[in-house]
């Protein structure tokens, strides 16, 4: 994992490279900090904190009256969001920014279904079959609590896993943990957001447009054909992508969903392979005296960009904007929650609180652990031989930490402001005892059972 591997100290002649002050006490630990995987978690951590202390604070009202600044984007006649959409600062950060989140998402998904972890089926199923349970049993208790009423539609919230967090909290244990149980998370978490995404798709899309989600069906379909033309100048889905965006925005369709659909369409593939670059390499070598200087450098670059994937080269760009902006301004505008007028109170006999908090701690756990566990006993089943019960079921505490796409559904979910308010202490109380309860199971775990040698194909 990135958190463990050893970076390579860069040529002498670069600044990083080289021993100045500035370099060695700022450049190079920030460099350090960056690759390791706890990093995104820590300053979503941050970002939380400052929000709920912002919120409480005698400034309060400033925290307030930013996220709901009023947005305006007018186009000649058209007003972007019409009647159907009031626009402001918060909902800007929820349904733009929070779309190259789920865009980065889906390019995730795309590179493990193409050559990553899921690729396999045996493989693969280990983690669908523990990220149902995920989802299935959180719905399950929430709707024990909420069965009725304008708080059942909150069925959604605990069904998510932050994979910041989740990530974070298994890095802290280090090798302790092997790398096939970090491996099988990172699966488990994506097939987890695979779910999200459909369940946020379908049940949380409303006022449907037609002609929209038709212009949106239309527009993928050119992205599509342009890939097919091998196209692959990166301004032209800049503005197809965000064409698509706008019209999904429009359409009622939630807008993160245009973010899921372009990571999708990515090529996950390399272009060509080493040995077609080298062809094209000795094309150029057989021209003679008509080959000219451009032609190589052109060809050389091409050919080293070729042998990684566009989604591999637009994942490794858009992932640190994502982990190190994105979501912290998201947990910045979402997590400030005022504790005051007696909202803890409320929170603590409120049954979407409840409903929230035990379906995140217990039921991910529940659902995660057995569904895995059965899992493992069928024949088609290929797991970890370091799944012991008390690893497994650390991993299944830490997949309850469900605090980004969790926030993000509650406002999907409620319109009330009072509901909205629980349901954020529900899963900031949630996270925290999961992300407790899921570090002390992994610790006893990495205890109790015996270490088993890993070994990496090469």
């Amino acid at each position: 994992m990135a958190g463990n591997t050893p970076i390579p100290d860069l040529p002498k002649w670069t600044w990083l490279g080289g021993e100045g002050r500035l370099a060695r006490r700022v450049g190079k630990p920030v460099r350090r900090f960056l690759h390791v995987e706890a990093a995104g978690g820590i300053l979503l951590l941050v970002a939380t904190m400052v929000a709920l202390i912002w919120a409480n604070s005698p400034w309060s009202q400033s925290y307030s009256d930013l996220w709901n600044t009023d947005f305006e984007l007018v186009l000649g006649n058209y007003q972007m969001g019409g009647e159907g959409h009031h626009l402001n600062l918060g909902v800007l950060v929820n349904d733009a920014l929070m779309a190259v989140f789920f865009f980065v998402v889906g390019l995730e998904i795309k590179r493990e279904l193409v050559s990553g972890h899921l690729k396999d089926p045996k493989a693969a199923a280990l983690p669908v079959f523990g990220a149902l349970g995920g989802m299935i049993f959180p719905a399950l208790i929430f709707f024990i609590f909420n069965s009725s009423g304008n708080a059942s539609s909150g069925w959604g919230i605990p069904m998510a896993t932050d994979i910041a967090f989740a990530v974070g909290i298994v890095s802290l244990l280090g090798d302790r943990v092997s790398r096939s149980l970090k491996v099988f998370l990172l699966s488990l978490a994506i097939a987890d957001d695979i779910g999200a995404i459909l369940v946020i798709a379908i049940f949380y899309s409303s006022n449907l447009s037609l002609s929209w989600s038709i212009t949106a069906l239309i527009i993928m379909g050119i992205i599509v054909v342009l890939r097919r033309l091998r196209i692959w100048y990166i301004p032209i889905y800049i503005f197809l992508g965000s064409a698509l965006w706008l019209a999904t925005f429009e359409s009622g369709i939630h807008a993160t969903i245009a973010g899921v659909a372009l990571g999708l369409l990515t090529p996950a593939k390399p272009q060509q392979s080493r040995e077609e670059g080298i062809a094209a390499l000795d094309w150029l070598r057989d021209k003679g005296e008509n080959i000219y200087p451009v032609d190589v450098r052109i060809t050389a670059m091409e050919l080293n960009e070729s042998q990684v994937s566009i989604a591999e080269r637009i994942e490794m760009a858009l992932h640190p904007i994502s982990s190190f902006i994105i979501i912290p301004i998201f947990a910045l505008a979402n997590a400030g929650v005022d504790m005051g007028g007696g909202l803890l109170g409320e929170a603590a006999s409120s049954p979407v609180a409840w409903g929230v908090a035990l379906g995140l701690v217990v039921g991910k756990s529940l659902g995660i652990f057995s569904m895995t566990w059965l899992a493992m006993k069928l024949p088609f089943i290929s797991a970890p031989v370091e799944m012991k019960p008390w690893s497994l079921m650390g991993i299944a505490a830490t997949a309850g930490v469900g605090f980004t796409v969790s926030l993000f559904i509650t406002n999907l979910a409620f319109d009330q402001t009072g509901l909205i308010n629980q349901s954020k202490i529900g899963i900031l109380f949630a996270s925290l005892v999961a992300g407790i309860i899921g570090l002390a199971f992994l610790h006893i775990g990495t205890k109790t059972e015996a270490p088993v040698e890993e070994t990496i194909d090469k």
